[in-house]
């Protein structure tokens, strides 16, 4: 089964390496390289927002949520992750109108606040998007040492290079041609593996109910998540490219909001197996993996689909992370032939550290919550940069007091800074929600306060004639 595990994944990588190679533009733009600007339909939109969002990390968290917390939290989970693609969707319009030649997040807090600002976000979004890098890779390892007997470090090192060798060459035109087909396999992958996950289950009796647990504490967990997520994620440069990718902001609009749509459904579907294996009785494994647990001593006629999954998950993702990055780092160049060449050595060289660090099987989780955290402390700052008032003073001092916020719910609890801070860490890999409305409350109270009693500058962000 060694080899037939090996084919099949590596059939399924060559395909996608295949759909990239054959989507790029040969000797095309910088700009095009970074954007395909103006080209992309709302249902090709849709697909990639769904295809990107979605990475192995669907078929850990989720389902944990709802075997452990329910319905409401799982709800929130969903929620937070289809809730960026809408916040583009609906602000993405006025983000081309005012930065036409837009792109990336950098070049547009830099147009509201000048280069600093932009050093500052820019950083974020790397960080950010290398640990998610880093996530799906060592989650693809795990799951194929759970599913196979192939080394999991082939599949990491598997994957990172056949969508390096496509996203290298093409650009973000070979991750949307992939996001497409990917974005259709994983749903008829994910519909097969559930219905016989499904037929596997026991028998339940009335003995077994939904997880449980107060309500005050889902409602905690949701609100958590929505907030965790969303900021996150608008610091996901891949999303911020399909921004000018669109063919007009009617696409745009429709396109996030399909693609919002699809991934509630397929994070409401997966999650809803959690809960159905803890009703059922199954054991849920150390750490507790419900939906694995599903897949116990399953034949190879389902693991292998899973399996195949779980790669079609991780290379949506990871392709569009490989190009994000490299289009933050070269996007300014003006020397477009050298900046070409630039991006492409880009996204080969910040693979070397990622691929390191998910060869060390290592959990990433806690890593994961304090980007989010950071992240949060800075989205409402930056997001308010089309406001008028806002001055880089005021975004800066937000972002400030957006950190300095996420300690004060430790530091006022337990009465020490330093609890605040070791609580704004998650200690545990525990997402609790103080430092996350503390991070929103402030950086948001104290942008607003000082762009209002600030005296304003005049913007420098262009306009479209």
């Amino acid at each position: 089964m060694l080899y037939l595990t090996s084919a099949v994944l590596g059939a399924a990588l060559c395909c996608f390496a295949f759909l990239g190679l054959r989507a790029r533009r040969v000797n095309g733009p910088l700009d095009d390289y970074v954007t395909a600007r103006n080209s992309q339909t709302a249902t090709t939109l849709g697909l990639s927002f769904l295809a990107s969002g979605m990475g192995a990390w669907i078929l850990f968290a989720p389902p944990e949520i709802g075997a452990f917390v329910g319905p409401l939290a799982l709800a929130g989970y969903a929620v937070g992750s289809a809730l960026p693609f809408i916040v583009l969707g609906l602000y993405g319009p006025k983000i081309r109108r005012a930065l036409p030649e837009g792109r990336s997040i950098g070049e547009f807090a830099e147009a509201c606040y000048g280069p600093g600002v932009r050093r500052w976000v820019t950083l974020v979004s790397i960080a950010y998007m290398a640990c998610f890098l880093a996530a799906e890779l060592t989650a693809i390892g795990a799951i194929t040492g759970l599913l196979s007997d192939v080394p999991p470090s082939l599949v990491i090192i598997g994957v990172a290079l056949t969508t390096l060798v496509y996203t290298a060459a093409g650009g973000l035109r070979a991750s949307l041609a992939t996001d497409r087909w990917q974005a259709w396999l994983l749903m008829a992958l994910l519909l097969a593996v559930a219905g016989m996950a499904l037929w596997r289950l026991p028998v339940m009796t009335t003995e077994y109910t939904l997880p449980s647990i107060p309500l005050s504490n889902a409602l905690s967990v949701a609100l958590t998540l929505v907030i965790a997520v969303t900021a996150a994620n608008l610091f996901h440069q891949g999303y911020w490219q399909r921004v000018w990718a669109a063919q007009d902001d009617q696409s745009l609009g429709r396109g996030a909001l399909l693609g919002g749509a699809m991934t509630v459904v397929v994070v409401m579907l997966i999650g809803g197996l959690g809960m159905l294996a803890a009703m059922s009785g199954v054991a849920l494994g150390e750490p507790p993996m419900p939906f694995f647990a599903l897949l116990t001593e399953a034949p190879i006629w389902l693991s292998l689909p899973a399996l195949v999954l779980a790669v079609t998950l991780v290379a949506s993702s990871v392709d569009t992370l490989q190009n994000g990055i490299a289009s933050l780092v070269v996007a300014r160049s003006e020397q477009k032939g050298v900046s070409l060449v630039a991006a492409r050595w880009v996204t080969v060289v910040v693979m070397i550290p990622v691929i390191w660090i998910a060869l060390q099987g290592l959990s990433v989780l806690r890593l994961f919550l304090i980007a989010d955290l950071l992240c949060a402390a800075i989205v409402v700052p930056v997001l308010l940069g089309l406001w008028q008032r806002m001055t880089p003073f005021s975004a800066v001092a937000g972002g400030i007091a957006g950190l300095l916020g996420a300690i004060l719910p430790g530091w006022v609890s337990q009465g020490s800074l330093m609890a605040g801070v070791v609580a704004a860490s998650f200690p545990g890999s525990i997402p609790t929600l103080g430092p996350f409305v503390g991070a929103l409350l402030a950086s948001t109270l104290i942008s607003v306060v000082l762009a209002g009693v600030t005296k304003k500058s005049p913007k420098t962000m262009p306009t479209k004639k």
